[in-house]
């Protein structure tokens, strides 16, 4: 017991018992009947672990330790996630600092470059991972780039293609000129910045003494106009709906219409509708049937379908050229100083262009229905269920999904072309004449397949997938319940026919002390492995999850950290007392036996564990460690053991003995339901107990919930 005779150091204990949990298999499935089973959501090999990973983790890791205590058959899954545009949108600056361009490299180049990246970050999310304690099998890690991996993306893209809910089209994309690809709108973030209106006259056809006047934040767009817009009850316009208005610069005649869609109140109620560079004026191009005329190419100048003055320039210097240009054709009314939103690119944080463009999509509807039907029918479970609302809003008014990226970093589209003819498959065709699409998929489809083909899918004999799938409970951040929770719901059901798991729990976001969200910007951020070097896992997971309660953001002031260091002190210290006086072994005595004062002690603890038992099978991790924190330290510290204190010293023997068994009784139910919390704390207290007073229980992480 040497190493409780000094106070509790986590730097020199918390590596050692890390390696002692893996040098004995500990977080390996044990057969049992009831099954829990829970992937991680994989962090993208960009860089480090941030703040929002460790809650993430360790919420995880609790209720994975608490169900493994409870001796049921506990899978806990590693993964790593290639993350296609963050990872190559930050291999690429790195590559920009020493000059280099990812297009004069080549694909194969980048592509080994971006491995070698992958190598470096990934060891280090690891090892960051291990520091927070998960007590994950690591045997069974996954990555969504692997060989295994590629082969479930793959057999997934061909069964949708073959039913028809992945086709491909020209349609409006958001694109994104400095990384060069096309990105969801969920990719896309939107900004409030300052702008410009332009009221700008569009002479009419049949009178052009007079004119219509259209209001514009991008007058840029303009020579891609198809019609100008306006309200039907707008007074103002009703005798010019059916008449024609000429294209100012262009000269082409462009239709007025009506529509409810038209915001009369907005600049001068009536609107030039470009549905080739805007996603509202796409929908009502669609509707009314209007020319879609592309003036913006991949590299974001104007194209050969605008005069020739505008030809190659820059969005940004073909809106000066035409201002200018219309001003001095008298054409320009007014321009008035706006605040509007602006839509950015969330990896590359350029202005997000709407251009059209060739691209691979898919049929979301015929998903979403099943994906309702699942949260509706109670077969999963969203907790808390204030995010059912969110969930049904972005289901219920779902757009088909562009899946297609112009990166270089991700899984290659399964489609090879010759001449006419195309082949879609899982391996590539025996011919060498066969020529594959240059485009990649979005990480997010690949990532949806992730609770089935980290277990063998498509292969469905695999024994993991036939013994763990579906999954038991998805932790993850409620800022990617569309992003990745909805869309694992709809892959899952679409290509297994079965929901991915039962149960979803959000945690909300880290914030700083303030409130305020964490920014290198504002010089807020933490770093949960320097936090752990500084107070110890223990205590920075406790930190972590006290006060907290599902999907509700925390606060977070680095100082919580040392707090709880003191309760890990706290534990030592108890534990210290206890064992001191009960050596090697306790003699069993029945409650009856005992006087009113041990059975009230017991009697409090018997109320513990119902209470925590109870909370925790409800998920309700933050309340249960209040729990346990509280009696353990105001209760089982301070009061009980403060009154055997003196039984142990001046009481009779048959009194020391029940002194004795009470105290141990308390401690080790305590050590076991700690242990979640806590885990290094309380393993290293159990590792310097004797195997007889322990049972011959070797570890604490493998040993039986208190009943």
């Amino acid at each position: 017991m040497s190493k409780l005779e000094k106070p509790y150091n986590a730097g020199e204990n918390e590596q050692a018992i890390y390696n002692l949990w893996q040098e004995n298999n500990c977080f390996a499935p044990v057969s049992a009947p009831q099954k829990y089973v829970v992937a991680m959501p994989p962090p993208n090999v960009t860089g480090r672990l941030h703040i929002g990973h460790a809650l993430g983790s360790t919420i995880q890791d609790i209720l994975v330790r608490f169900h493994r205590l409870l001796g049921e058959e506990v899978l806990y899954l590693p993964g790593t996630d290639h993350a296609g545009i963050a990872t190559q949108a930050v291999v690429e600056r790195e590559l920009a600092k020493k000059g280099i361009k990812r297009f004069e490299m080549g694909r194969e180049n980048f592509v080994q470059e971006v491995w070698q990246w992958k190598d470096k970050y990934h060891e280090r999310i690891v090892e960051q991972l291990k520091v927070m304690g998960v007590s994950c099998d690591w045997s069974r890690e996954a990555f969504t780039l692997s060989e295994q991996y590629n082969e479930a993306v793959y057999t997934a893209f061909a069964r949708m293609h073959e039913k028809g809910l992945i086709y491909r089209g020209e349609y409006l994309t958001n694109w994104s000129v400095k990384g060069q690809t096309a990105i969801s709108d969920d990719e896309v973030i939107y900004e409030d910045r300052p702008g410009k209106l332009y009221y700008i006259k569009y002479l009419l056809s049949h009178n052009v003494d007079q004119s219509i006047i259209v209001a514009t934040t991008r007058p840029e767009t303009m020579l891609g106009d198809s019609a100008i817009v306006v309200h039907p009850k707008d007074h103002r316009y009703k005798k010019l709906v059916g008449k024609f208005a000429k294209l100012p610069l262009v000269g082409r005649e462009i239709p007025i219409i009506s529509d409810n869609a038209v915001d009369k109140e907005f600049g001068s109620g009536a609107v030039k509708l470009t549905p080739a560079h805007d996603k509202n004026d796409w929908e009502l191009g669609q509707k009314h049937r209007l020319a879609v005329i592309n003036i913006i190419n991949t590299f974001g100048k104007l194209n050969e379908n605008v005069p020739d003055a505008y030809q190659g320039l820059k969005t940004s210097a073909a809106r000066e050229k035409i201002v200018n240009d219309l001003d001095s054709l008298n054409l320009l009314e007014k321009v008035e100083e706006i605040k509007h939103r602006v839509g950015v690119s969330e990896r590359y944080g350029d202005i997000v262009e709407p251009i059209i463009s060739t691209q691979w999509f898919v049929k979301m509807k015929p998903l979403a229905q099943k994906a309702i039907e699942a949260v509706e029918s109670g077969a999963i479970k969203i907790i808390p269920k204030r995010f059912e609302k969110i969930y049904f809003h972005w289901v219920n008014n779902i757009h088909d999904w562009c899946i297609s990226r112009q990166l270089w970093w991700g899984h290659r589209i399964p489609v090879w072309t010759k001449g006419a003819q195309t082949y879609v498959g899982v391996k590539a065709p025996q011919d060498k004449n066969w020529i594959q699409d240059e485009d990649v998929l979005d990480t997010w489809f690949s990532s949806a397949l992730f609770p089935f083909a980290t277990l063998g899918w498509p292969n469905t004999k695999s024994s993991d997938y036939k013994k763990y799938f579906p999954t038991s409970t998805l932790e993850t951040g409620y800022d990617i319940i569309f992003f990745w929770v909805a869309r694992m719901v709809m892959m899952s059901l679409e290509l297994t026919g079965k929901v991915p798991f039962e149960t979803v729990y959000l945690h909300g976001l880290v914030r700083d002390e303030k409130g305020r969200k964490m920014s290198k910007s504002l010089g807020n951020i933490v770093e949960p492995v320097e936090l752990s070097r500084q107070w110890g896992t223990d205590a920075l997971r406790m930190a972590l999850v006290m006060g907290t309660s599902p999907g509700g953001d925390v606060n977070f002031s680095p100082t919580r950290a040392k707090g709880y260091r003191n309760f890990a002190n706290k534990i030592w210290n108890a534990s210290r007392f206890v064992l001191s006086h009960v050596g090697k072994e306790v003699v069993p005595i029945e409650v009856k036996k005992l006087d009113i004062h041990n059975r009230g002690d017991l009697a409090q603890l018997n109320n513990l564990i119902s209470d925590v038992t109870g909370l925790l099978n409800e998920n309700n991790v933050a309340l249960a460690g209040e729990k346990l924190y509280d009696w353990f330290w105001h209760t089982f510290a301070d009061i009980i053991i403060e009154r055997h204190k003196k039984i142990l010293l001046d009481g009779k023997e048959e009194e020391r003995l029940a002194s004795r068994y009470v105290l141990w009784c308390i401690l080790e139910k305590c050590l076991i339901m700690l242990h979640p919390f806590m885990p290094f704390v309380t393993e290293t207290i159990w590792q310097e107990i004797p195997l007889g007073l322990r049972k011959g229980q070797k570890f604490l992480v493998n040993n039986k919930w208190p009943s």
